[in-house]
């Protein structure tokens, strides 16, 4: 059975930083490119951050150089480090784990920033 478990949300005011993590069981980790989207109250769901079984990233414009996407296969864990936090990134996130035509998605964490 694949579980995503996310961990690390909360509230925290402006500016300030949280780190949210993303257990993967079940699945090959270090095959997948995982995925970190959020979504926010009335909005669609977005793509923040991924990382690909390889290593490389890309982040959406509007979270570059705040909120960095790494990951530790010998842990299968995904991490998503959030600095410089504002109002805009209250969301509930969510990781996803993609392998081809093959993807999961975890529950959803919220993150509430207050100004």
């Amino acid at each position: 059975q694949v579980q995503l478990v996310e961990s690390g949300g909360g509230l925290v005011q402006a500016g300030g930083s949280l780190r949210l993590s993303c257990a993967a069981s079940g699945i090959i980790f270090s095959m997948y490119t995982m995925d970190w989207y959020r979504q926010a109250p009335g909005k669609q769901r977005e793509l923040v951050a991924a990382i690909t079984s390889g290593g490389s990233t890309k982040s959406a414009d509007s979270v570059k150089g705040r909120l960095t996407i790494s990951r530790d296969n010998a842990k299968n864990t995904v991490y998503l480090q959030m600095n410089s936090l504002k109002p805009e990134d209250t969301a509930v996130y969510y990781c996803h784990a993609s392998y081809y035509h093959i993807d999961y998605w975890g529950q959803g964490t919220q993150v509430t920033v207050s100004s």
